[in-house]
């Protein structure tokens, strides 16, 4: 029973949510789009970091050689002079520079390869922001375009049955008896149950006089 009630609880729970974000799944775009972004903008600051960092240690990697070189100029020049003394402390120095340099010409290679690396991820996150961006907006234009249809489909079913009422009363009306054509008929019915329809086709046959005035005989009439 209880394992029942939290299945039922855990389901509902889950269809809310999952109501909640198709409600504000352009909200919630956005918010990542906005959660990406910072994460974009922080690999460009420790990008930046790093490359200063590898600036600096080059520098002073240029430095050390370039002193590394001088040293070894007079070292030389001591030994040539026979300044055996100056030339063992020239030596020494020399070989406490060289094993420094060893360590910054590292650290600038590990840099390096961590520019590098960094710089790609950042060029990825960017487009991947811009790719993001384009999908926020077409995602607003389907949601727009599905709220406007939604609409539609709503006021579409009184619409149409508006339509459909005013097209009812149209055939009403267009299928109305026509009251003028309706006493003719009444007229010619009443005339037949008289016998004058009768008298009126005998006369137009020929057969008596006319029971009526036509214009062949007022023509007639005003000729003479």
């Amino acid at each position: 029973m209880l394992s029942t009630l939290r299945t039922l609880m855990v389901g509902s729970a889950a269809r809310a949510e999952t109501q909640l974000r198709d409600t504000f799944a352009i909200e919630l775009i956005d918010q990542k789009i906005r959660e990406t972004e910072a994460q974009v903008d922080a690999a460009k600051v420790t990008l930046v970091s790093l490359i200063q960092r590898e600036r600096t240690e080059s520098r002073l990697l240029k430095n050390l050689r370039d002193k590394i070189a001088d040293m070894e100029a007079r070292t030389l020049a001591a030994l040539d002079d026979g300044k055996d003394s100056l030339a063992q402390e020239g030596a020494e120095a020399i070989a406490v520079m060289e094993n420094e340099a060893t360590l910054r010409d590292a650290t600038v290679t590990r840099l390096q390869e961590k520019i590098v690396r960094l710089r790609t991820s950042v060029e990825t996150g960017h487009r991947k922001v811009v790719e993001l961006k384009q999908g926020a907006m077409a995602a607003a234009a389907v949601k727009k375009e599905a709220a406007v249809q939604s609409a539609l489909t709503r006021t579409g079913l009184s619409s149409s049955s508006s339509a459909q009422e005013a097209q009812d009363l149209i055939n009403r009306v267009m299928t109305q008896d026509d009251p003028f054509e309706m006493g003719q008929i009444m007229d010619d019915i009443n005339a037949g149950l008289s016998g004058a329809a009768l008298a009126d086709r005998m006369a137009d046959a020929g057969c008596g006089a006319a029971t009526k005035a036509t214009a062949k005989d007022v023509l007639a009439r005003l000729k003479k």
